[in-house]
């Protein structure tokens, strides 16, 4: 069963626009994820946007051919790693969705 998982992601308010300062810590770790998901069995696709109407939020959707390759993927100490990293320099957790077609 196919299946699709919703990651959001939101990056702190700053004052004076410093936000964008994060961004050369968080674009190298974002890739490294994704290039890390492409590399998993069961891995469909993936595409991430913006929400018009809060910039600061983002969305992450992967595309998976079930849920135990997600539930394998999610358990891997790289990825891990990696989300720890990317939640320390946003400084809020990413929030997971998880759904299925019926």
């Amino acid at each position: 069963m196919t299946i699709r998982v919703l990651m959001v992601r939101k990056m702190p308010r700053l004052f004076g626009g410093m936000e964008a300062d994060l961004l050369p810590q968080l674009v190298p770790l974002l890739e490294d994820a994704r290039e890390l998901a492409f590399r998993q069995p069961g891995y469909i696709s993936g595409e991430t946007m913006r929400n018009i109407s809060d910039p600061y939020e983002y969305l992450v959707i992967s595309t998976w051919k079930s849920i135990e390759d997600w539930e394998r993927w999610f358990a891997k100490p790289e990825r891990k790693e990696i989300e720890g990293k990317i939640d320390s320099v946003l400084g809020v957790p990413t929030e997971y969705r998880v759904y299925s077609y019926d």
